[in-house]
């Protein structure tokens, strides 16, 4: 049984008697990949927190359409800047299979799969602290998906890399989608949400002002906001 539908409904977060988030109506289904867009600090981080459950809500609520600890288990995360274990690239790879109890032969083909297929299979024996920034966040998502997750969560994934390593990321992405993987992510690149995107969430003041598939959302804004964002406005 799949864990989606994500159903948000009217979810808040405050902190410190400010709304950070909300109130947001949201349903993810089953299939593609949704970008999150908008200006900084308008909400995007709060929000994939929100759905992968790591954000504690103040007000309404977010379900599945399974008990929360099943759906848990079956989503990763990929932070902006990646939180590497001080170890070897294939003990990085090896530990969510670890804590699936996964037996120790099916661990090493992954560990060896996941590695060739991220460019890492002659750095297995190297500490994760000594990779570049594009490496170790190719480490960080092929340990993400190297467990199978059916929903994928990244924020920023492709901040600060360089080119080569951006489409090296974004490759991967593809293939996960192609492979069922659901996919939200956040993005400050409009072009990265062009060539991944198919639906986009703009968010603005810690709500969801625009939603719908990329075509109309890039080409067709249907508000004010999201235009003169696209169009490199400040937007508040």
């Amino acid at each position: 049984m799949s864990i989606l539908p994500l159903t948000l409904t009217a979810a808040t977060v405050q902190r410190r008697g400010k709304r950070l988030l909300g109130p947001v109506d949201l349903t993810l289904g089953a299939g593609g990949v949704t970008v999150i867009v908008g200006p900084n600090g308008s909400g995007k981080t709060t929000l994939l927190r929100v759905m992968h459950g790591v954000e504690r809500l103040t007000g309404g609520s977010a379900r599945w359409a399974v008990p929360q600890r099943t759906a848990q288990a079956r989503q990763a995360f990929v932070f902006q800047s990646p939180i590497m274990l001080r170890r070897s690239v294939a003990a990085n790879l090896r530990y969510p299979l670890v804590l699936q109890g996964t037996a120790r032969a099916e661990q090493d083909a992954a560990v060896a799969h996941w590695a060739g297929r991220i460019g890492l299979a002659d750095a297995l024996d190297t500490p994760a602290p000594r990779l570049s920034g594009g490496e170790r966040q190719k480490l960080a998502l092929g340990r993400a998906l190297i467990g199978g997750p059916e929903v994928l969560f990244l924020d920023e994934p492709c901040a600060s890399l360089d080119g080569a390593a951006t489409l090296a990321i974004e490759g991967l992405l593809r293939e996960a989608r192609d492979a069922g993987v659901r996919v939200v992510m956040a993005t400050h690149d409009i072009g990265q949400a062009r060539r991944l995107a198919d639906d986009a969430l703009f968010v603005l003041a810690g709500r969801i002002a625009e939603a719908g598939p990329r075509a109309q959302m890039f080409d067709a804004p249907r508000t004010p906001a999201l235009a003169a964002f696209l169009n490199g406005d400040i937007v508040t």
